[in-house]
């Protein structure tokens, strides 16, 4: 979920907004914890309540009802924004 929500939408955040999406795959002790509160299965702490976090759960909600069955290949890192 991270890495098509990452592909689609990092190279469009500033640099605050990345500092923000840093922090809320880098701290919580447990991912899962971050599915369940993009799903809204649980309630996002307000320490990770943010914009981004705002965004991720818009992006979860996948109102275009897209497949996503695999994590995207790495080859978009290397292409120009």
């Amino acid at each position: 979920l991270c890495s098509l929500f990452a592909k689609e939408n990092l190279h469009h955040m500033s640099e605050h907004q990345l500092n923000l999406y840093d922090r809320l795959i880098n701290e919580p002790s447990n991912d899962w914890d971050i599915y369940y509160w993009a799903t809204e299965t649980k309630p996002t702490p307000v320490e990770f309540e943010s914009e981004v976090m705002a965004k991720l759960r818009d992006f979860t909600r996948n109102k275009n009802r897209e497949q996503r069955l695999r994590q995207p290949d790495l080859e978009y890192l290397f292409e120009p924004p």
